[in-house]
């Protein structure tokens, strides 16, 4: 059985296909209580939609791939 951080990388990996189309990535930093800690790349890292894309994407994605993610926020 995979272990939380796995299964976000893992969640990550697909995220970032969509990401990588724009010139973007994202980097995970840390997960804490349910909280995913990451950094925004590339294109996505001075994006003025970045909020936009961590919180209607980023997070989403993750909430609905992976139990006991709570909540997504950037470094």
């Amino acid at each position: 059985m995979q272990n939380l951080n796995d299964e976000v990388e893992a969640a990550l990996g697909r995220i970032r296909e969509g990401l990588r189309v724009d010139g973007g990535d994202v980097e995970l930093v840390d997960i804490s209580d349910g909280i995913v800690t990451v950094r925004l790349q590339g294109h996505c890292a001075g994006c003025p939609f970045s909020q936009m894309t961590l919180k209607n994407f980023i997070e989403k994605e993750l909430m609905k791939s992976v139990a006991g993610v709570k909540g997504v926020v950037s470094v």
